[in-house]
């Protein structure tokens, strides 16, 4: 599993034109990637480096903030492009796989006391955030 967090001043994302989740203020942008073999265990690792990792301003965590944590699933973390011109999904788990996984995600969040806003998953989405410093970290439980 992957999570590509950026540390925004605000973030939301949208579908057909409607914000279906948002971050106002100080908080994480969490793009959320799974691949084959993830499950529980890769799940609470995830949440609990969004939680803890201390990279808002003052090296505080979204809890010492009280911050918020938009949640998107973003099977694109997975893309390989190590050959030719097209990225190949291979690494990606399937949709039916993945979207729990991402529930479950939020799920621990929100269960540690992160207040937690999610994307749609699958849908065809906008997102839009200000990256603030910019600051982006990316959590692999590979290796």
């Amino acid at each position: 599993m992957r999570a590509l967090l950026q540390r925004v001043d605000g973030a939301r994302v949208l579908v057909d034109g409607a914000v279906v989740g948002s971050v106002e203020g100080e908080g994480l942008l969490a793009l959320v990637g799974v691949t084959h073999g993830d499950g529980a265990d890769q799940v609470a690792h995830v949440a609990r480096k969004i939680a803890h990792l201390r990279i808002l301003r003052g090296e505080r965590s979204v809890l010492d903030a009280g911050a918020g944590v938009l949640l998107v699933s973003q099977f694109t973390l997975y893309a390989d492009v190590r050959k030719g011109r097209r990225p190949t999904w291979n690494a990606a788990a399937p949709g039916d796989v993945a979207q729990p996984l991402v529930d479950d995600v939020a799920t621990a969040l929100r269960d540690l006391g992160v207040p937690v806003e999610t994307g749609v998953f699958g849908a065809d989405m906008r997102v839009e955030l200000t990256n603030d410093g910019p600051t982006t970290i990316l959590v692999d439980t590979a290796g």
